[in-house]
């Protein structure tokens, strides 16, 4: 049960956003910038994936399995690849950059501290740019803050796991904005 009254009936931050429309326009547009329009080395795919990877490591069904269904729509390899992943990224089916940026990511996740020279050196040896590295810290904090949000106010997931599908049609195919 949520820790306050949600006056719909909408899971996750599906529910917070149309309980606070207000802080739904600055949240849904941070999520359009750092996983769909803002200029980035990673595909939208790719994006969702680290956003999905981290959400899992927070232990937040709700966004994991959102950003899930985000990257696999928009992933070769689909849902098997992102379900891969989130089961052990040292042997899921993906290149070596994107390992390297999830572990990146992973740490960020992990605790409030610089990312170790380790992970950054073995990121850039795959050919992470600064824009790589940048991109990845900043999915993997948001996204750290968007569990948060969602876990701390021990919203509601879908009952109905079909959800999931519809929402990453609407998400990929018209934005965030369009999830407000």
């Amino acid at each position: 049960m949520p820790h306050i009254e949600i006056t719909n009936d909408l899971p996750g931050i599906s529910g917070l956003f149309a309980q606070r429309p207000d802080t739904a326009v600055v949240l849904s547009d941070l999520a359009e910038t750092l996983l769909r329009s803002g200029e980035s080395p990673l595909s939208r795919g790719e994006r969702e994936l680290i956003a999905a990877y981290v959400s899992n490591l927070n232990c937040t069904a709700f966004c994991a399995d959102s950003h899930s269904a985000f990257a696999a729509a928009q992933l070769d390899g689909g849902a098997d690849l992102v379900t891969a992943v989130l089961a052990d990224v040292d042997t899921a089916p993906v290149g070596p950059l994107l390992r390297a940026l999830l572990k990146v990511a992973a740490e960020v996740q992990a605790k409030a501290a610089p990312v170790s020279d380790g992970a950054i050196a073995a990121a850039r040896a795959e050919g992470a740019t600064d824009t790589h590295i940048h991109d990845t810290v900043l999915i993997a904090a948001a996204f750290s803050m968007f569990n948060r949000y969602v876990n701390g106010l021990a919203t509601t997931v879908p009952s109905d796991p079909s959800f999931y599908g519809v929402a990453a049609d609407i998400i990929v195919n018209h934005g965030y904005g369009a999830a407000r």
